[in-house]
C-alpha cells in the first residue's frame, strides 16, 4: 500500500477510462493525485470517490496558462509535483485523401503539444520536489502504423521521440521520462461504432491475446513507472498490448 507514498501527481484525461485507473491504483499505494479533464461532472465524481487524496480541476491541456495553473494549485494542495502522467488524447478518423487540416492539427494539439506544454510547465515543480516521474501515454499507433487515423499516428509517435528528448534533458534533475503504449484497451475511446468496427475486429484478430486490454492493466505499468522501482528506467517505451506489436 505504499508504493508510492508521499509522491504528488497529476493525472490529465482522468474522468473516465485509463486516466481514472491510474489516478485511483497511485492512490490505493499512497500517492496524492490531481485528476483533469474537460468532463467535469465524471471528473468531480471519479475524485469523490477516491477520497482526501483526490483532487479535480477542469483543464485544457492545448492551453500553456491552463497547464501552470494546474501545477500551481496542485502545489497549494499537495505540494511539489513528483509524477506527471500525460494522458489526455482523442482520436478522429478519416482516410488522408479527405481528412481537413484542422481535424489533423486537432488531435496533434490535444495528442502531441500538450505533452510538451505539461512536460515544461511541471519541470519548475518537480525540481523543487527533488525529482520526479513523467509518464507520457502514446500508443501502439507509435510503433506502428494505423490505417484511417493520421493524426492520432503521428501524435502518437511524436510522444514516444519527445519522451526520449526528454529524458535526456532531464536526467540531470533525477527525472525520469517514460513512454507506455497501450494497444486495444476497454475505454469510451474504443467503443465500436460503424465507423471503426471493421479496424477494431482486424486489430483483435492481429493480437496474440486475442482480446481487449483492461484499463487496470495499463494502470499496473504506470504505477511502476510512478514508483522508485524503475528509477534507472528513463527514454523507453512500455508495451501493453497483448503482443499486437509483434508482429
Amino acid at each position: 500500500m505504499d508504493r508510492v507514498a508521499g509522491k504528488v501527481a497529476i493525472v490529465t484525461g482522468a474522468a473516465r477510462g485509463m486516466g481514472a485507473a491510474f489516478a485511483r491504483r497511485m492512490i490505493d499505494e499512497g500517492a496524492k493525485v490531481m485528476l483533469t479533464d474537460l468532463l467535469d461532472a465524471e471528473g468531480q465524481q471519479a475524485a469523490k470517490s477516491l477520497g482526501n487524496n483526490a483532487r479535480y480541476l477542469h483543464h485544457d491541456v492545448t492551453s500553456e496558462v491552463e497547464w501552470q495553473r494546474i501545477v500551481s494549485e496542485t502545489e497549494a494542495a499537495f505540494g511539489p509535483v513528483s509524477v506527471l502522467v500525460n494522458n489526455a488524447g482523442i482520436v478522429l478518423y478519416g482516410p488522408i485523401e479527405t481528412m481537413e487540416e484542422a481535424t489533423y492539427r486537432k488531435v496533434v494539439d490535444v495528442n502531441q503539444v500538450s505533452v510538451f506544454l505539461g512536460m515544461k510547465s511541471v519541470l519548475p515543480s518537480m525540481k523543487r520536489a527533488g525529482g520526479g516521474s513523467i509518464i507520457n501515454i502514446s500508443s501502439t499507433a507509435g510503433l506502428v502504423g494505423l490505417v484511417g487515423a493520421m493524426g492520432y499516428t503521428a501524435s502518437k509517435y511524436a510522444v514516444r521521440g519527445m519522451s526520449k528528448s526528454a529524458a535526456i534533458e532531464f536526467a540531470q534533475y533525477n527525472i525520469r521520462v517514460n513512454s507506455v503504449h497501450p494497444g486495444l484497451i476497454r475505454t469510451k475511446m474504443t467503443e465500436a461504432t460503424p465507423e471503426t468496427e471493421a479496424q477494431f475486429d482486424m486489430l483483435l484478430k492481429s493480437t496474440p491475446i486475442p482480446r481487449r486490454g483492461e484499463p487496470d492493466e495499463v494502470a499496473n505499468v504506470v504505477l511502476m513507472l510512478a514508483s522508485d522501482e524503475t528509477r534507472f528506467s528513463t527514454g523507453a517505451e512500455f508495451v501493453v498490448d497483448g503482443g499486437f506489436s509483434c508482429q
